[in-house]
């Protein structure tokens, strides 16, 4: 009995593990949230391997895990719950000068970034499917976080995994008719909201590399001045818990340097990438002089500069992304 479960086990394993990655990356656009999607991919797998002996192989097993990912995700989320970013809730804080005010963004579900590490197969693995960053674009998922469920289920099983009509109908237990007019409209609303995306550049980019280190330094030496040469004109900056967001690198550089920067070697940065964009995780010292950590920041690098910088205070981003509670001495 000991001997047929483990060999039940190992071949569950050796059918279905290479799927984790791509199947927590399928979680993250649908819930928008890092922490949460790989709580939603091991109960993906539980009742996988609960259902394992029965699977008959009517679909590959990848089409089978998706429907299982897909429908663990609809029934945590349910009809209209979603995560989103403050850009989100309404036009940029247009008010007097104030300090970011946590309660102001009491009681919403905020978006979290993916770290591209999660979802980055080993170098040596020449099964794992290489998974198109590009559907990752936090300025997508905001987007998609919009959507009804349903037809955030459908868009992404079409576009994004290019299911067939009826493999999605199957999934989702309803009709190629229906799938087809769902697709339809999240094709519709993904227009209104975003109609005409940006071009970003690869975090591999020299050109996105340099601005990264220009955010980092500007950062770890509190200088306003080569922020401004990092922010386009036109940038934006939004940071969650806050429900206030800046528009203009004039009121974005106001706001950093009155309430942000510090002093010099108040921050410590760390060059990431998450959403297939370039990013940070940030410590900042205390009070006692230590640095504890932070959170992550995103950029959206473009030709011209940075036009977008979406900060996370969330510390326990941090680990997710792989870096420890406290960073590295500086070389």
């Amino acid at each position: 009995m000991v001997r047929t479960r483990e060999r039940h086990d190992e071949q569950f394993a050796a059918d279905t593990e290479r799927f984790r990655r791509e199947l927590l990356a399928h979680c993250y656009r649908m819930v928008g949230s890092v922490h949460e999607a790989e709580d939603l991919v091991q109960e993906t797998y539980i009742r996988a391997w609960r259902g394992y002996t029965t699977f008959e192989g009517r679909s590959s097993v990848r089409t089978w895990l998706y429907a299982i990912a897909t429908n663990v995700c609809l029934d945590a989320l349910g009809d209209h719950r979603r995560r989103v970013l403050p850009a989100g809730l309404g036009g940029p804080y247009r008010g007097p000068d104030a300090p970011p005010d946590p309660e102001s963004g009491a009681g919403f579900s905020w978006l979290q970034p993916l770290p591209d590490a999660l979802i980055t197969p080993p170098a040596d693995d020449p099964e794992a499917q290489v998974i198109d960053r590009e559907t990752l674009r936090l300025a997508l998922i905001a987007s998609l976080q919009h959507l009804p469920t349903r037809q955030r289920a459908i868009l992404i099983l079409r576009e994004v995994l290019a299911f067939t009509a009826a493999e999605t109908a199957h999934i989702l237990g309803t009709t190629p008719a229906a799938v087809k007019t769902g697709l339809q409209r999240a094709r519709a609303r993904l227009t209104e909201l975003d109609p005409n995306p940006e071009a970003q550049l690869e975090p591999t980019d020299p050109r996105a590399r340099t601005l990264l280190e220009g955010y980092i330094a500007a950062f770890e030496h509190s200088d306003v001045s080569l922020l401004e040469q990092v922010l386009r004109a036109d940038a934006t900056l939004e940071a969650t818990p806050f429900k206030n967001w800046y528009a203009g690198r004039v009121a974005c550089l106001r706001q950093l340097e009155t309430y942000i920067l510090g002093v010099p070697g108040d921050w410590r940065m760390l060059p990431a990438r998450a959403n297939g964009q370039p990013a940070v995780v940030a410590y900042r010292r205390g009070e006692d002089g230590e640095f504890a950590p932070y959170g992550a920041a995103v950029l959206t690098a473009t030709a011209a500069g940075v036009s977008r910088i979406v900060a996370f205070q969330d510390p326990t981003l941090v680990t997710a992304f792989g870096f420890p509670p406290q960073p590295p001495s500086p070389a």
